[in-house]
């Protein structure tokens, strides 16, 4: 998607979701672009009309948002990435064909991980090379991957529900090990949507899955069932990973939690000038 230079277009106005922490965009806007059509509303009508599965699922995928206007905030049909990408394979016009290309070779990728879950590995590594971190951070990172991968297992395993109560217990985790819940953590870094640990240094990573293996070795031994004592297990294994970022910081004198994060240069420069 980073060589699709659709989102980043000034002509397509985009709002932040703070529930889902996810950037929507006004769906005429990306019609304007792709089809040049002078009456993108016309346009989109008579899409849904000929897609009727399109238009089925319409009302789930393109919430109206308030919207800054040239006259006000306004209420616009908005959908994020994975609702724009379905909107755009039923855009019959060849800017959309880089689009539908990038999809077809995303859903090539994912069968050829299924049959060889190592490309999938192998891929991730790729990617944090290719957007310019250490060899040694992304061992790092693959390491915390993995542990990641165990802990919601077990999780899965002790009837916790995934996505929310996952969500929930990673905070009792974070606030046990840094002090601080995710979103504060990213606020701290200045990130939005990205990923928090793909913006953590070597330290805080090593804290992170010294908090999170705890967490695993203590559900391994102590066999909590549901999601209340698997949130006291939770916060044990954070408060150990805690202890010891606190005996460290101690005898170094300096802070974990930084506000060092991997952003491109232009973009911590937007967050200083914002912070002004």
């Amino acid at each position: 998607m980073s060589t699709i230079k659709l989102f980043e277009s000034k002509q397509i106005r985009s709002v932040w979701n703070e529930d889902e922490q996810k950037w929507y965009f006004v769906v005429e806007d990306v019609i304007a672009v792709l089809t040049d059509s002078s009456d993108p509303k016309q346009y989109l009508k008579k899409m849904r009309q000929r897609d009727a599965e399109l238009a089925k699922g319409w009302v789930q995928f393109v919430p109206t948002l308030f919207v800054e206007t040239a006259g006000g905030k306004q209420k616009m049909g908005c959908a994020n990435a994975k609702g724009l990408l379905r909107i755009i394979q039923s855009v019959p016009s060849p800017k959309a064909e880089p689009f539908k290309l990038w999809l077809a070779q995303v859903g090539s990728d994912r069968l050829d991980e299924i049959e060889n879950p190592e490309l999938a590995t192998q891929r991730t590594r790729e990617l944090y090379k290719l957007k310019g971190y250490p060899d040694d951070w992304i061992e790092k990172r693959m390491r915390s991957i993995a542990i990641r991968e165990e802990l919601t297992e077990e999780w899965k395993n002790r009837g916790v529900k995934e996505n929310k109560e996952y969500s929930i217990l990673t905070s009792e985790i974070s606030k046990a090990t840094f002090g601080l819940t995710p979103s504060e953590y990213k606020n701290v870094k200045g990130l939005k949507s990205q990923n928090l640990r793909d913006h953590m240094t070597d330290l805080e990573l090593i804290f992170s899955m010294l908090g999170e293996a705890s967490t695993t070795a203590i559900v391994k031994t102590k066999n909590p069932k549901g999601f209340v004592q698997n949130k006291i297990a939770a916060k044990q294994g954070g408060t150990i990973a805690g202890n010891a970022r606190k005996a460290l910081e101690i005898k170094t004198g300096e802070k974990v939690v930084s506000k060092e994060n991997y952003l491109p240069e232009k973009n911590k420069n937007k967050q200083i000038g914002k912070r002004k």
